[in-house]
């Protein structure tokens, strides 16, 4: 197990569950974003998918991972960044995500900072999300 995995549990505030371990370190050992279903493929044998689904809501509500959309319009997570704190955790997710079209792995490019959007009179921004397509320096051949 990633040895940052008790250290984050515990700064959070939550208690140490198997479930919570075990999919906070399938988080710190992939460097890209999983799906419900990834994760439920990895850990099918161990966990239901209702455990898996409330581990990844208790995190998103911690500010433990964030929301990614991919092209396909599933709904994948990834790993926030140290900094990102419950209380403001929309306002660190404005940074790139890139789809490789050759593996399929969706990755946060975090020091890749979305331009501010002046939107229209009445509007109001909730989220922004960026995805680039293209390929992963694995796959560049």
């Amino acid at each position: 197990m990633n040895r940052l995995v008790p250290i984050t549990l515990k700064q959070h505030g939550l208690r140490h569950t198997e479930a919570r371990e075990e999919v906070l370190d399938l988080f710190y050992n992939k460097n890209f974003a999983l799906s419900h279903g990834g994760l439920e493929n990895e850990l099918q044998e161990r966990f239901d998918r209702v455990t898996i689904y409330r581990t990844l809501k208790t995190f998103l509500d911690k500010g433990i991972i964030h929301k990614v959309l991919d092209d396909e319009g599933t709904v994948k997570y990834a790993m926030c960044r140290s900094d990102c704190q419950a209380e403001d955790h929309e306002h660190h997710h404005d940074h790139v995500h890139f789809k490789c079209l050759g593996c399929g792995q969706t990755t946060c490019l975090d020091e890749v900072r979305i331009p501010a959007l002046d939107l229209p009179e009445g509007y109001k921004r909730q989220e922004i999300n960026l995805l680039v397509q293209g390929t992963c320096p694995a796959c560049k051949s």
